[in-house]
């Protein structure tokens, strides 16, 4: 609808009037705040007032007192009760949807998982694949290996039976004389 892509549509609101929303919404909510934290203390009191009624322990006897103690002690065991019973329950409930949120997700996330198809494919297709357009160069690999000729692997052999056994080659060169000869060798092929 804009037909310069690039530009942002006005607000049809300015931002002084935007400003003044956000301060009534502001001012409003803590207003409810502060009533829903009244409606809580009010509750509370209403609600010791009914389990709890006022006691006026002057100028009675003691055993009024001992008894008063005595019915005291069983309304806070009774209330421990409930109390430990309402923690059970919660508990209970709150085991009861932790495993029901694992069910919903073990059902969420079962899928039947295709069977896969042997694929053959070459080098050059596997990079093509990885690296897109930056692919350069052939990856057949046959041809990047050293040949071999059987006459080198023939010459090797003969070298080989040139140098013969070793131990006569260290008693050859053993003492002065054998370090004067690898000395001379060596000056002769430089």
């Amino acid at each position: 609808m804009n037909p310069k892509g690039g530009e942002k549509p006005k607000s049809k609101i300015t931002a002084s009037r935007k400003l003044s929303l956000k301060m009534l919404l502001l001012t409003r909510a803590c207003e409810d705040l502060e009533k829903e934290r009244q409606d809580r203390e009010e509750e509370k009191a209403r609600y010791l007032g009914e389990k709890l009624p006022p006691l006026q322990l002057s100028g009675i006897p003691l055993d009024e007192l001992q008894n008063l103690c005595k019915e005291l002690y069983s309304k806070v065991d009774v209330v421990d009760e409930e109390r430990y019973d309402c923690e059970f329950k919660v508990g209970k409930h709150n085991k009861d949807i932790h495993e029901l949120k694992l069910k919903i997700q073990d059902l969420g996330g079962k899928f039947k998982k295709p069977a896969l198809r042997k694929v053959r494919v070459s080098a050059d297709e596997m990079m093509r694949a990885l690296l897109g357009s930056k692919h350069k160069g052939s990856m057949d690999l046959r041809a990047n290996l050293k040949s071999v000729k059987k006459e080198d692997v023939k010459q090797d052999k003969v070298t080989g039976s040139e140098v013969g056994d070793w131990r006569k080659n260290v008693e050859a060169m053993s003492g002065m004389e054998g370090r004067k000869k690898m000395f001379d060798t060596a000056g002769g092929a430089q």
